[in-house]
């Protein structure tokens, strides 16, 4: 019995002294062969070419559409047996491309693309096309409508603001024919600069969605419009709702992104809007609360995929990559510290462009538009 004891005392002093000198022992960190292993490394994408060549291709688009009248998805208020007319009765200008925004774009982007591109191959039948329709008398008729009572928020403020987007574009085009053109385009123009000043006051609440009602989407393009004709009532007025809307917006849930119909993302038209309206110190400051992960060098954000382009609204998720692009490369351009964010872009691009020449006309009646602005801001 003595020499079991002895044994038992001898064991118990042997693992004692073992399992002291293990929690002696000091820590060690298992560190990666290769250093590079414990992050993945971003992939770079390829900066997207904008040259004639490109819009030799994206122009085909919107020539196909503009004078297509059918389909056609007029989203109209009858106020009588007198509204049921054709589009082309109706819309004497837009009356293409499938609905009236999406006919708006379309010569935003004939427009566009002979401005940037003059000796492009199709440039004197976009001329043709523009001042045969642009004209005083089409003008009035479409500015009838908008009139109307019943007509009050028709294309709020989507519509509203490729509208002016197109004014702009007619602005600044140093050429004898768009002085005519943005002549006779102006009092549209006007019509929807007095619609956004009765508007925006009374939206007590932004909208904050991925399709065409979203708010800061319709005051970008507004403040723009604003910014280039100097109408300092209507920048002024975007200013303060801006301020009002989003100043106070923090952690915005880009996880949540994008819904299955998305063509705008709610958390990056703000920054689009944002970084127009505030200035570098605000709105850094603002920019570090409302989407911190931006900060990330490394930041990746997957682009939003589309499951059949042959439907018109799972073909929105090419739009959103589109809009997404631009607003990357605008912040980038306007603030270099976020250059990294163009490789996100060029990676959004690079999924979608490739499917655009071609496609259905169910993407292939708006996408162009989308395409040529974010190529614009790279």
């Amino acid at each position: 019995m003595k020499n079991i004891l002895c044994s038992f005392f001898l064991l118990f002093i042997i693992i004692s002294c073992n399992s002291s000198e293990e929690k002696e022992k000091p820590e060690t960190k298992m560190e990666p062969e290769n250093k590079t292993e414990a992050k993945a490394e971003m992939q770079q994408y390829d900066t997207p070419y904008f040259t004639v060549a490109e819009a030799n291709q994206l122009i085909k688009l919107p020539l196909h559409c503009v004078e297509n009248e059918y389909p056609n998805k007029l989203g109209q208020t009858i106020g009588s047996d007198a509204d049921l007319q054709s589009p082309e009765a109706l819309h004497p200008i837009f009356y293409g491309c499938f609905d009236w925004h999406s006919s708006v774009h379309g010569y935003w982007s004939m427009v566009s693309l002979v401005k940037q591109f003059p000796d492009m191959d199709k440039a004197e039948e976009v001329k043709e096309i523009l001042q045969k329709n642009i004209t005083s008398k089409n003008v009035a008729k479409e500015l009838e409508y908008f009139q109307k009572d019943i007509n009050k928020s028709y294309e709020r403020t989507y519509g509203w603001a490729w509208l002016l987007k197109l004014s702009e574009a007619l602005h600044t085009w140093d050429d004898p024919m768009a002085k005519q053109l943005a002549e006779n385009l102006q009092p549209l123009a006007d019509e929807i600069v007095s619609k956004y000043e009765e508007f925006l006051p009374k939206l007590v609440y932004p909208i904050r969605v991925g399709e065409h009602t979203n708010t800061a989407f319709g005051l970008t393009f507004a403040w723009d419009y604003a910014n280039t004709v100097n109408n300092t009532e209507l920048k002024s007025l975007i200013e303060q709702r801006a301020k009002e809307f989003y100043l106070n917006d923090k952690d915005c849930p880009m996880t949540w992104e994008p819904s299955g119909y998305d063509f705008l993302s709610p958390c990056l038209e703000e920054v689009d809007i944002m970084r127009r309206v505030l200035a570098k110190e605000e709105f850094t400051a603002w920019l570090d609360s409302f989407l911190p992960a931006l900060e990330d060098k490394n930041y990746q954000l997957e682009p939003g995929k589309v499951g059949d382009r042959s439907d018109g609204k799972l073909v929105h998720l090419d739009g959103l990559n589109f809009s997404r692009a631009w607003v990357f490369y605008g912040l980038a351009n306007q603030y270099p510290e976020y250059e990294y964010l163009k490789n996100v872009a060029n990676q959004h691009i690079s999924y979608s462009y490739p499917n655009l020449v071609g496609d259905t006309y169910e993407g292939g009646h708006w996408l162009a538009s989308f395409a040529i602005y974010a190529l614009q801001q790279n």
